[in-house]
């Protein structure tokens, strides 16, 4: 049995974890950038390219923005599916259309109103890969959370 707070913890870090594994994974074969590199670009979010010479200090800020994004995200479709029982009822179809919402809102939203500022569609590579960890990584992770804590509630 799941409460509603175990499922949002769990699927924060779940979300989290798959998004930031990705990230070191893909960038670090396709062009070697270490995973301090990449905390720091989720830090130039607030920091700018200030970020890039902010050391493990900036990193550690990308973690935890990068995390509580991630909460942001699992609560958000909590909240919602509470709303929408459709969302609980198939979390991976749900789950795979949300994911694929919130990168067009992270892209089209939320960066550009960060301080690194205008985003632009990235290569097929990199959009593929985005795409991919947003709707298998993020979105259903975030829907069977939220699933599971439903089901939990209804056993009760």
């Amino acid at each position: 049995s799941l409460t509603s707070a175990q499922a949002i913890l769990y699927g924060t870090l779940v979300v989290g974890t798959l998004d930031i594994v990705d990230a070191f994974v893909f960038f670090g074969l396709r062009s070697g950038t270490t995973p301090v590199r990449i905390l720091q670009s989720i830090a130039s979010g607030w920091l700018g390219r200030a970020a890039y010479t902010g050391g493990v200090g900036a990193a550690a800020l990308g973690a935890i923005t990068h995390y509580f994004i991630a909460f942001g995200i699992v609560a958000t479709y909590f909240v919602v599916s509470r709303l929408v029982a459709v969302l609980t009822r198939h979390p991976i179809a749900c789950g795979i259309v949300y994911g694929l919402l919130v990168y067009l809102f992270m892209n089209r939203v939320v960066i550009p109103l960060s301080a690194i500022g205008a985003a632009t569609w990235p290569a097929l590579p990199v959009l593929a890969n985005g795409l991919l960890i947003h709707a298998f990584g993020i979105g259903i992770p975030s829907a069977v959370a939220a699933a599971a804590a439903q089901k939990s509630k209804e056993k009760s």
